[in-house]
């Protein structure tokens, strides 16, 4: 991870594409079925996840072959990892506040 900048983000924070944004943050390109398995979805809701981080500009599909030998290749865009490092940052952020020891009550309290 970078420094990036903090910065909480909804889209990646539901819990499905936080595993799918995790996972290709470890790698170059990944396809289909490796996802698929990974993050234990079906076909079709991977495919809703991928297409709502695609329409954010977040992930870039590559398909390759033709016919049977169709394969659909996934990665993280730049602009998905650096919302994905932000968003790693703000979480470590909120665990590092709630980590933090209270504050001593005052004394006239």
């Amino acid at each position: 991870m970078s420094g990036a900048e903090a910065k909480f983000d909804e889209l990646i924070h539901a819990p499905t594409r936080l595993s799918i944004v995790a996972l290709l943050a470890a790698t170059q390109w990944a396809d289909f079925p490796f996802v698929r398995d990974s993050v234990e979805m079906t076909d079709s809701a991977l495919s809703k996840q991928i297409s709502t981080l695609a329409e954010a500009g977040y992930v870039t599909v590559r398909k390759t072959g033709a016919g049977r030998n169709r394969r659909t290749h996934v990665r993280l865009s730049s602009h998905g990892r650096e919302a994905f490092e932000g968003h790693v940052a703000a979480l470590r952020e909120i665990i590092a506040l709630a980590e933090a020891e209270p504050p001593a009550p005052s004394a006239g309290a």
